[in-house]
């Protein structure tokens, strides 16, 4: 999707004359000229003009008409129910629109003229907080992205409301924003806002990963501004605690986002209580391309989670530590004593089998606790909300407990523990305020449990008691007068009411007071049930009034709490995730990896997680040798489907896992933290960029070439195959000598390729060496082994590949034939096609093959001569002789 959504903003002309409620919904379009307009009216939230049109479209409801304009035409209208609003507001986000919520700001029933009304929220699809309107566990990010000229940097900040996570970076701005792509696919924001008039630039370098570019008012991307904001909100003298200071551009886009979700919430949004800030310095580096290539967090076929690494890898038990696990895994460490003490909490868990299972089974299913806290905080936390709270902080002091007898704790865990806060005194005030089994809502009563409030159960008691008595009065009238079918009912026009139908009208006492005739009798009351009526009617809009008072008292009793419950979900996260990390390495046979600062690499036995754990037949393991200052890269030849794109993204994954604090999938592990891991994978064209399949192969291989280090990973498949095959090779050639350089160590890199000429550059350049992939061919097979060997081969097994993906059989059996004539010489690949270089534009001279041409004497002495014979002066002399004659016969 691109910047500004459709979203009626081609909003017809306001006319001059039009009723008060349409003059309410103008003014609401022209303060939110972007957003979809929810009009409040009545049961209904109608929508008109454009918007109307747009909401038929993407609801899918039906389009109709409220009245005309003066000029004639039909105002467009399209209107879903009150209750429904979540549903249909989720759909509306879902497809990128914004929608802003007009509400009725007064009663009804008091309101003099035309109901007043106003925007009371605007929803998009980075500022979502409703529990109903955020689509399963995952972060809903909004990001801000600010360029800084000047400095030739981009600031950024990704803000997820729904949990008050806040983070900054800085990326450079020049090329063609690989970290700035890095950093979104990362974070995976809902919607970006930008400063007006770089929309189109940021959108180029954004292209496809971001649904909604939201382009803002300038005014409030002002660093000034910004720092004052951000001061304000976190209740601080100064950003300099926040070490954050030499970033301008990121607390610019800090400060920009913050505003933005305040202005759409109507609200402070207080939950929102710290801000950290990414150093790629402190983080292995997956860009963009490369989190495709190795399917981390999304699979390359259609973007879902199904068959990558997160997801195999993933047993965590809470929302919490399903969204830690992704920010781990997108941003690995680079420190080794950071690792460690990750690995050190995970290795804990795995021995401590018991621990392990008791724990997991607390947290099984365990409420999203970053979220209450959220809505806490916002005031939108529901009746339910706070019973899943009082359960989860149980839950959360059991969890505490298991480690109470514990001593030999990781450091890692001992914090985590600690900083589970006991807020058991939060489960008594809940567990007293709040039923058991509360409703949704709190506009339809019942949450608030009998005895918390003495004023509310004299209410409920004079509204149960005047129910009983209306009941037991209708009973007596029937009696009464003998009027079998008589009925005390109550509506909210006319009260309560005695029901009579025609055919007893007769047995009517007098003493009934007539009130309403209706098309099947007649409706009466009398003085005792007018008396009662008053009471009950009170009592009811009271008990109603009272409840709602006394939950959002409660609401912000909760609300003080909300920094220690972020506290305590942020711990329970953390020690879901080792003790997850734990489960997968155990279930799957993981191995604790050793990590040093030494740029080598040594796996044993080296699986890739992903494949492993789908296939239903054993994995085959293989080693990985390397060094920078040694073995530095890998030629790796051989048959297609051999296995070389596998062992190559295994190596990739096996680092991913080890640096983010993870067990590996091997026998054995010794990994040299690596700064940053670049892939040059497959074949992607990128036409709406107007970019074809070989130009993203040679832009990904320039920055491949421009930012790697002695540090790096590099993984390159097929380098050169999208043109033809001499450049291909010139290039791939120049690619290993470029990486290999003149220097003593260079990046590790994996180099698979079927251009079998380049196995002889292990002769010229020290640190590569050549491997293959094991296959066994017998007379009607070829079986792979999926086993790497040192060695070179020359043979790709193309054809055989072909037939095992069904092409037909006469083409086979013709591409074996035309095999086997190439490899005894009688043809050549090129088949002796006669290339021009440019079109023949004049005609040639008329040749006369029967005529024979006259010899040429200077060519004719030049076949007679005996070059070896000739001294040196001879020659000389003979060439000056030969120059003359020639000259003169021209």
């Amino acid at each position: 999707m691109t910047s500004s959504q459709e979203s009626g903003t081609g909003l017809r002309e306001k006319p001059g004359k039009v009723t008060p409620a349409m003059q309410q919904f103008y003014e609401a379009k022209r303060q939110y000229p972007d957003c979809i307009i929810f009009f409040r009216m009545g049961d209904f939230y109608e929508t008109f003009c454009e918007d109307a049109e747009i909401c038929a479209r993407e609801m899918e409801i039906t389009l109709t008409s409220r009245g005309r304009m003066p000029d004639g035409q039909d105002i467009p209208l399209a209107g879903i129910p009150y209750h429904a609003l979540d549903g249909y507001l989720s759909r509306m986000i879902s497809r990128g629109y914004k929608v802003a919520i007009c509400e009725q700001i007064e009663d009804p029933k008091k309101a003099k003229g035309i109901v007043k009304r106003d925007v009371v929220r605007v929803v998009t699809p980075g500022t979502v907080i409703d529990a109903a309107l955020l689509p399963g566990e995952g972060a809903r990010y909004l990001m801000a992205a600010v360029p800084d000229k000047k400095r030739k940097r981009i600031g950024i900040a990704f803000l997820d409301i729904s949990t008050g996570d806040f983070q900054i970076s800085e990326v450079p701005a020049e090329g063609h924003g690989e970290e700035l792509r890095a950093e979104a696919v990362r974070f995976r924001p809902a919607e970006c806002i930008v400063p007006k008039g770089v929309e189109q630039e940021i959108e180029r370098k954004l292209n496809r990963i971001i649904p909604l570019i939201s382009p803002q008012d300038n005014s409030i991307f002002d660093l000034q501004g910004a720092e004052d904001l951000l001061c304000r909100q976190f209740s601080i003298q100064s950003l300099d605690s926040l070490g954050c200071c030499d970033i301008p551009a990121a607390i610019t886009a800090a400060g920009a986002a913050l505003t933005y979700a305040q202005k759409t919430q109507f609200d402070p949004l207080s939950h929102i209580r710290s801000l950290s800030r990414n150093l790629q310095s402190e983080y292995l580096v997956l860009d963009a391309v490369t989190l495709r290539n190795l399917e981390v967090v999304s699979n390359i076929r259609d973007r879902t989670e199904e068959g990558t690494l997160v997801k195999t890898i993933d047993m965590t038990q809470t929302p919490m530590g399903r969204r830690l696990l992704r920010r781990w895994i997108t941003a690995p460490l680079k420190s080794v004593e950071a690792i460690n003490q990750r690995l050190d909490a995970v290795e804990f868990f795995t021995h401590e089998t018991i621990l392990r299972q008791d724990l997991r089974q607390l947290l099984y299913r365990y409420a999203d606790l970053e979220r209450i806290a959220g809505r806490i905080s916002y005031g939108n936390a529901s009746p339910r909300d706070l019973v899943t709270l009082s359960d989860a902080l149980t839950v959360a002091s059991s969890v505490r407990g298991l480690f109470d007898s514990l001593a030999d704790i990781p450091e890692s865990i001992r914090i985590s523990v600690r900083e589970i806060s006991d807020l058991q005194t939060l489960v008594t005030l809940i567990g007293q305020a709040i039923v058991d089994e509360p409703p949704l809502l709190i506009r339809k009563g019942g949450v608030i449990r009998d005895g918390y409030h003495e004023e509310l159960d004299r209410l409920r008691l004079i509204s149960r008691d005047g129910r009983q008595w209306v009941a037991d009065l209708e009973q007596q009238e029937k009696e009464r007068t003998g009027i079998k079918s008589l009925k005390i009912k109550y509506n909210a026009v006319f009260g309560f009411f005695i029901e009579i139908t025609k055919a007893n009208l007769s047995s009517v006492p007098d003493d009934y007071e007539r009130r309403q005739t209706t098309a099947n009798g007649e409706r009466f009351t009398i003085p005792a049930l007018r008396e009662v009526e008053s009471q009950i009617a009170t009592a009811d809009e009271r008990l109603l009034s009272l409840e709602e008072e006394l939950y959002t008292a409660l609401l912000d009793t909760l609300r003080e709490h909300v920094s220690a419950l972020q506290e305590t979900a942020h711990s329970m996260a953390r020690i879901d995730l080792f003790a997850g990390l734990a489960e997968s390495a155990l279930k799957f046979r993981y191995v604790r990896p050793h990590l040093t600062d030494e740029p080598v690499l040594l796996v044993r036995e080296g699986r890739h997680p992903v494949v492993e754990a789908s296939l239903e037949t054993g994995f085959v393991p293989n080693d990985a040798e390397m060094s920078a200052s040694g073995e530095q890269i890998l030629i790796i030849t051989g048959a297609n489907m051999a296995g070389k794109s596998t062992y190559m993204r295994s190596v990739a994954l096996i680092i991913v896992m080890a640096q983010m604090g993870s067990f590996v999938p091997a026998g054995y592990a010794k990994v040299g933290l690596v700064d940053r891991i670049f892939t040059r994978v497959g074949a992607f064209d990128d036409l709406a960029s107007g970019q074809s399949t070989f130009m993203v192969e040679m832009l990904e291989l320039a920055t491949i070439m421009n930012h790697a280090t002695d540090q790096s990973l590099v993984i390159l498949d097929e380098i050169g195959r999208g043109t033809s095959t001499l450049d291909g090779y010139c290039i791939a050639r120049s690619v290993l000598e470029h990486l290999h350089g003149k220097k003593s160590k260079g990046p590790r890199t994996l180099f698979a390729t079927h251009f079998h000429e380049l196995v002889g550059v292990e002769e010229d350049l020290k640190r590569v060496r050549n491997c293959h992939f094991a296959v066994r061919e017998t007379d009607k097979d070829v079986v792979f082994l999926r086993k790497l060997i040192p060695g070179a081969t020359d043979r790709s097994y193309g054809i055989h590949v072909a037939s095992l993906a069904g092409v037909p059989s006469p083409v086979i059996i013709r591409a074996e034939d035309l095999m086997k004539k190439v490899m005894r010489g009688e043809e050549s690949p090129g088949g002796g096609v006669k290339r021009y270089t440019q079109m023949i534009l004049l005609d040639a001279p008329a040749t006369h093959s029967a005529v024979t041409p006259e010899p040429d004497p200077i060519r004719e002495e030049l076949d007679s001569i005996d070059v070896n014979s000739l001294t040196p002066l001879q020659a000389l002399s003979l060439l000056a002789d030969l120059k003359s004659r020639a000259k003169d016969l021209t």
